[in-house]
């Protein structure tokens, strides 16, 4: 996206403090609008955010109990249990890594 450029603050028939003001403002929106200084820093705009919300994940809750058995005074998960558990790991990771993915496309768009 491209903008116009700013006219020039007038400095003459203008009091000293409207022309500080103006200039300032001027500046800012050029700095803004990546007009001015160093260019990479410009404003995002809302159009150039296109991540959707994220939404519902798959882990909504873990469906392991912590059910198990006392063996020689330890406690064991049982087989079903630890099974559970792995697949409530596993989803944990994919939601994980999901949020990350979106989460480098937002960062590369504002980046840009």
């Amino acid at each position: 996206m491209t903008y116009a450029a700013l006219p020039p603050v007038p400095q003459v028939g203008v009091p000293e403090w409207q022309f500080q003001f103006l200039n300032g403002v001027k500046q800012n929106v050029e700095l803004l609008t990546g007009q001015r200084g160093v260019t990479g820093f410009e404003a995002v705009i809302s159009g150039q955010v296109t991540v959707q919300p994220i939404g519902e994940l798959s882990i909504q809750q873990t469906s392991a109990q912590g059910s198990g058995f006392t063996i020689s005074g330890s406690d064991v998960p049982s087989l079903e249990d630890y099974g559970k558990l792995l697949t409530d790991v596993n989803t944990l990771i994919g939601d994980v890594a999901y949020i990350k993915a979106v989460l480098n496309v937002l960062i590369g768009q504002l980046q840009n």
